[in-house]
């Protein structure tokens, strides 16, 4: 049976070349974002390369619209053999000053970076188990890793503390039922991405920040994946 992954926050970043890059193995591909129209661009654009894609919108800030998500996906595909997630926004709607955040600011984040994660491995991870096999990649900014990394911003720096805690907590319960749970700690900006984008737009320096290619990163989750030594992995190579 051909094998399927599920990018769920499918960009033209690193989504699409997750995509590729699975695609390139003979995986079909789902992918899962909120805006219709810059998804079916992407599925179009995989099916010109010879990758079976399927386009699904959904709000991932929902974690009670996940059985009915997955329920599609299983309908089109059959199952679900990977996940990758790894939304992506705007610093305006991620990111504040730890001061100035409220409960309700906070609770968007805590749904789209842990509940709906959370809830998509509840529903898939028995069938992996029972199959021996399958994974799911997380990928996160590295100031989860470190407060210090954005001076006076927080919000889904804080979530992603947590979401971090989980991934490693899943990677011991899953893998001696062969199944992987692996994160990517992203510690630059990815060129082409949405925030690259809006901090040209905004007038940001980004200057003495790296760049990473979302080809590198695809490369670094399928190497995460096939490899499974290691629950994470931070990008580009030598970032601290």
């Amino acid at each position: 049976m051909t094998e399927t992954i599920a990018v769920f926050g499918a960009g033209s970043g690193l989504g699409m070349a997750t995509a590729r890059r699975f695609g390139r193995e003979g995986y079909r591909v789902a992918l899962v974002a909120r805006r219709p129209e810059p998804l079916a661009e992407l599925a179009t654009r995989l099916g010109e390369e010879g990758i079976e894609a399927e386009p699904f919108t959904a709000d991932l800030s929902d974690p009670a619209a996940v059985p009915a998500l997955l329920a599609r996906i299983t309908a089109r595909f059959g199952r679900i053999d990977v996940v990758e997630y790894a939304p992506v926004g705007s610093v305006a709607e991620f990111m504040q000053p730890a001061s100035q955040m409220s409960a309700e600011f906070l609770r968007k984040h805590v749904d789209l970076l842990l509940n709906t994660p959370v809830e998509i491995v509840h529903a898939l991870a028995p069938q992996m188990a029972a199959r021996g096999d399958g994974g799911f990649l997380f990928a996160l900014g590295a100031s989860a890793l470190d407060a210090s990394a954005t001076p006076g911003m927080s919000g889904a720096p804080s979530v992603a503390s947590a979401t971090r805690h989980w991934v490693h907590a899943l990677h011991q319960d899953l893998a001696g039922r062969g199944v992987y749970a692996g994160l990517l700690l992203v510690a630059a900006v990815v060129d082409g991405s949405q925030g690259q984008r809006e901090a040209v737009r905004l007038g940001v320096d980004l200057s003495a920040i790296p760049t990473v290619s979302p080809a590198d990163l695809a490369d670094a989750h399928f190497d995460l994946f096939t490899a499974r030594d290691r629950v994470e992995r931070i990008a580009p190579h030598g970032a601290s």
